[in-house]
């Protein structure tokens, strides 16, 4: 019930990008998905080792052809060989060919628990962190990057562990014919460990970055799609299109550089392959001479690093797609390091200047919320709330008015639990607000704006997500205490579909659903901020005396721009540039003659009287 973007403001949380894991983080995460499946990951382990094993058996019996020829062998001889060779060959497909089949189950399944990992991670991320994100960056570590990451899982993992079990094995194997040739093929590759090492120390950065600027263009897109009525109202198309560009030339940038990369790896490696094949023949040429090693050891080991470059190569291609998959998983585990609470703009974690607030004991003892000598600043720059202090008794009615820009949200979200003091505390019943845990917090604080969203789904979901027991007797008793007589008129009641598709709600309809929700939820404290802003007033005052009916005895906090909002409350708050500068009911407001009495006026359209 509590918005996941808000509009501009003047004490709107400035956008920043979610954390991303560092390595350390993401080699823990991957063992730790390795663990939840173990067997299936010996399992292929021992079957790409099999596969490897029986693919070598092709250059050694070719080797054994050449010597047996040599010593004048027979046919049968050769033959027999020549079926060992078709045999092994057929060997590493079956097994090669399985052990596929159980990397991509095991990618799957790993794939599937990152998948509900994220969503579990997304759903606790607290909503200040969300709206200093922005959707953009959470909708491209949802999207891409998951997809990015399933996919190492699911091919570019198992192919490059393949083909590193491979290249193992067949440098065992020309050690094993001649450790000197073994020596000479390791040397001739020293020249992709260089390029490969210069390449791994450019790439993380340059993905990253380049994921990073894939979300500041989803951000932007999003934001700008979003608001397509307020651009063409206000003209601002041109403006939205060259900060669209903008970041689509960041993304450019950040794709030419790792191009670049890629443009200098995979030159130098096709180079590299020749270089040890070439080595090997001519020292084996020379150790034949001397009659140390045998023609056919010769052409064996030759044929063995010829045989290297395809999975290198396999490898080597692959390490492009681990760098953006590791930049990718890197970014999706980045939410297990986010804040898992209300998160303090000033920093990591939420904590008092005066020294971190205490975790909370138990339950809160009351309903009473307590703010002691806020201040809070958005993002390090100027404080919003300059030590504000104020009681709000159980089953009161308060409003808060004051000017744009005063503050009036912002407290209401620091009571809410939305965002954590600088400096001071906010507590209900003793226990700091933001300490509570979010289902807790909940049944003691919502929050409710103008802003609002439609669920996909019937009108009975959107409903049940506040109260998953609640039966249809209470569902449509919640949308007739909120004045949702259209309702009534559904084509399938409860059960029609919302959103495209299905039934469109217009902005006023959708606001009483919204609504509709708090009822459900039954909250001991509502905090209304403009939350019937969207209603024609007559339609808003209706709304709010049956709020007001069916919330009698809760606490209720209004961020009042309709100063009959004021009028009802049993006291009202003045904020003037973040501090409450008078607090008292309604009518000693009004003859104090102070800034209240001159809003009163004003809304009236009365000249005030002397003071």
């Amino acid at each position: 019930m509590t918005p996941t973007h808000r509009g501009p403001a003047a004490d709107t949380p400035i956008t920043g990008q979610l954390p991303v894991a560092d390595r350390r983080q993401v080699r823990r995460a991957a063992v730790h998905l390795i663990r939840q499946d173990t067997g299936a990951f010996i399992t292929m382990i021992a079957f790409n080792a099999l596969a490897a094993a029986a693919g070598l058996a092709g250059p050694w019996l070719l080797g054994r052809i050449i010597n047996t020829v040599k010593d004048g062998g027979g046919v049968d001889a050769v033959d027999r060989l020549a079926l060992g060779i078709l045999a092994g060959a057929l060997a590493q497909l079956l097994l090669a060919r399985h052990a596929r089949y159980l990397a991509h189950r095991f990618g799957e399944r790993t794939l599937a628990r990152i998948r509900e990992q994220f969503v579990d991670r997304a759903l606790a991320l607290p909503a200040s962190v969300v709206e200093r994100a922005g959707a953009g960056d959470l909708t491209a570590r949802g999207t891409t990057d998951v997809a990015t990451a399933g996919q190492m899982l699911r091919d570019t993992g198992p192919d490059v562990f393949v083909a590193a079990v491979q290249a193992l094995f067949i440098l065992c194997a020309v050690f094993l014919l001649d450790p000197l040739l073994g020596v000479c093929g390791v040397l001739g590759l020293t020249g992709i460990w260089f390029a490969t090492r210069w390449y791994l120390r450019r790439a993380r950065s340059a993905y990253l970055e380049q994921g990073t600027a894939h979300s500041a263009l989803a951000e932007v897109l999003a934001a700008t799609a979003s608001g397509a009525r307020t651009v063409e109202a206000l003209r601002l198309r041109e403006r939205r299109v060259a900060d669209s560009e903008a970041e689509i030339e960041r993304c450019v940038t950040a794709h030419d550089r790792t191009l670049f990369l890629r443009s200098v790896l995979f030159p130098s490696i096709d180079v590299s392959y020749a270089v040890p094949v070439v080595g090997v023949l001519l020292l084996g040429g020379v150790l034949h001479e001397q009659g140390t090693v045998s023609l056919g050891t010769v052409v064996a080991a030759a044929l063995y690093l010829q045989q290297l470059s395809q999975p290198l190569d396999t490898i080597l291609q692959q390490v492009e797609q681990l760098q953006s998959s590791g930049a990718s998983f890197a970014r999706v585990e980045g939410l297990a390091v986010a804040p898992k609470g209300p998160s303090d703009p000033s920093g990591p974690t939420a904590q008092s200047k005066t020294g971190p607030v205490p975790s909370p004991e138990g339950a809160p003892e009351n309903d009473r919320i307590e703010v002691r000598g806020v201040r809070f600043a958005y993002d390090r720059g100027a404080d919003v709330l300059r030590g504000v202090t104020l009681s709000v008794h159980p089953g009161e009615r308060l409003a808060i008015v004051g000017p744009s820009g005063a503050g009036k949200s912002t407290l209401s979200r620091l009571l809410a639990g939305i965002d954590t003091p600088v400096d001071g505390t906010v507590t209900v019943g003793g226990v700091p607000i933001s300490d509570l845990p979010p289902d807790r917090l909940r049944r003691q604080v919502v929050l409710v704006t103008q802003e609002h969203h439609v669920f996909l789904g019937t009108v009975r979901d959107n409903l049940l997500i506040a109260a998953e027991t609640a039966t249809d007797a209470e569902l449509g008793a919640a949308l007739t205490a909120v004045g949702a007589d259209w309702s009534e008129s559904l084509p399938d009641g409860l059960d029609t579909e919302l959103g495209p598709g299905g039934h469109r709600l217009h902005g006023a309809q959708a606001q009483q659903l919204a609504l509709a929700r708090v009822v459900l939820a039954d909250p001991h404290t509502l905090i209304l901020d403009e939350a019937t802003a969207l209603l024609d007033p007559t339609t808003a005052r209706h709304t709010e005396r049956a709020l007001a009916a069916v919330l009698r005895g809760r606490t209720v906090i209004a961020i009042a721009h309709r100063l009959q909002t004021a009028h009802d409350a049993d006291r009202v708050a003045v904020m003037q540039d973040g501090l409450v500068t008078e607090l008292g009911p309604h009518e000693e407001l009004v003859a104090a003659d102070g800034a209240y009495a001159a809003l009163w006026h004003s809304w009236h359209g009365e000249q005030p009287g002397p003071s």
